[in-house]
């Protein structure tokens, strides 16, 4: 896990024509079936300016001369190693306040603080979801698609109508893109970077076992924005792990209705339709899984972490190196190549995929984890 460093670049904007609104989803709501949250869920938290922050633009950013670029100054702030030199860290998703103090956050986290340091010094905000650039992780049993936004800061209008105008938007994208392609991006509302958020809490809260908050948080998510899908297939997952697949099939199938593709919500519905004994359903929505989607993410993972138990390192090699080749960025593939590696008596590709694992690990937890079997790597290779 390393320190960020500032990436401006032109994005692509994705024009596309807009869909019907959702149905109302007051009737998706059980609220009587789970205790309270654990905390207030509140949604006006998430890029709330802290009055640290208020401080720092004050004294760190605002320039007196009028003629130079505002953004440059935030921009130069945010990575420079004598100031914030933010880190990325995807352990939980923090408001904006909470990045600011920590000084680091998923790119989630770190768009909304930015946000609120533009927006504090009057600069123009466009959010902005990438499309097609989702990965995986995982926990335990739960597999997550974690998607990417970024942030587009225009002009601030000189209050008396003179200064120095900028007539180029500069992007931060807090994550480097996966190739060199430019970005395909949509255009979000505040509101769905805020309901991302309060899913991204729902998903984490079910990770940790703590179903209640999570139906709180997907609950959330929904009322702020409707349109984010990604809530109704959360809020399914939450009915399911409570025993209630009537009510998980209906927030799935209100997703299906707006997207009869979307592989995700056709998976978690298979296994709703699976409890229900609705078995011929469900095989139906398994066929169509695997027209859509016949190597879904981890496929290639979990069948070599088959073959890695049963000693057969070739094989487990060979699928390893399938999943890395399609998401070279998931720490775990990169951690078991360089076990399966060291398991073939090959030290020094074990030791190249192991420090990439540690480059690309998500939380300080699994860097700081990383790093010591490096290290320990690295006494035991001469031997």
């Amino acid at each position: 896990m390393k320190a960020l460093t500032a990436l401006l670049i032109s994005a692509l904007v994705a024009g596309c024509a807009s869909p019907p609104p959702m149905p109302p989803s007051a009737d998706l709501f059980h609220d009587d079936l789970f205790a309270p949250p654990s905390a207030p869920v509140r949604p006006d938290e998430a890029m709330a300016i802290s009055p640290a922050m208020r401080d720092y633009i004050a004294n760190r950013i605002v320039t007196t001369s009028r003629f130079s670029d505002p953004r440059r100054k935030l921009i130069d702030v945010l990575y420079r190693k004598d100031e914030l030199q933010l880190e990325y860290d995807a352990a939980e998703t923090r408001t904006a306040a909470q990045a600011f103090e920590a000084r680091s956050g998923n790119c989630l986290a770190l768009v909304m603080m930015t946000a609120a340091l533009a927006k504090e010094m009057g600069l123009a905000v466009r959010y902005q979801a990438v499309l097609g650039d989702d990965a995986w992780d995982r926990s335990g049993n739960l597999y997550v698609a974690v998607g990417h936004v970024n942030l587009t800061l225009g002009d601030r209008v000189p209050r008396d109508g003179f200064g120095f105008m900028q007539n180029d938007p500069m992007t931060i994208d807090f994550v480097p893109p996966h190739s060199a392609q430019p970005l395909r991006t949509r255009t979000i509302r505040e509101q769905t970077v805020i309901a991302m958020y309060l899913n991204n809490r729902a998903v984490e809260s079910l990770a940790a076992g703590k179903v209640n908050d999570a139906y709180w948080w997907a609950r959330e998510a929904i009322r702020t924005d409707p349109e984010l899908l990604s809530a109704y297939i959360t809020l399914g997952v939450v009915y399911r792990d409570r025993r209630h697949p009537e009510l998980a099939d209906r927030a799935l199938q209100r997703v299906l209705a707006r997207e009869p593709e979307n592989t995700k919500a056709i998976s978690n519905r298979a296994l709703v339709l699976d409890d229900m004994g609705r078995r011929a359903e469900a095989d139906v929505l398994k066929q169509q899984l695997a027209r859509l989607d016949p190597h879904p993410p981890f496929s290639y993972f979990n069948e070599g972490m088959a073959a890695l138990r049963q000693k057969r390192l070739e094989a487990a090699r060979v699928l390893f190196e399938k999943e890395v080749d399609r998401a070279p960025y998931q720490h775990e593939f990169q951690f078991w190549l360089a076990i399966t590696y060291l398991e073939l008596h090959d030290a020094k590709r074990a030791t190249a995929h192991l420090q990439r694992a540690m480059e690309v690990a998500t939380t300080r937890k699994d860097h700081d984890l990383y790093a010591a079997k490096l290290a320990r790597l690295k006494t035991l290779a001469p031997q």
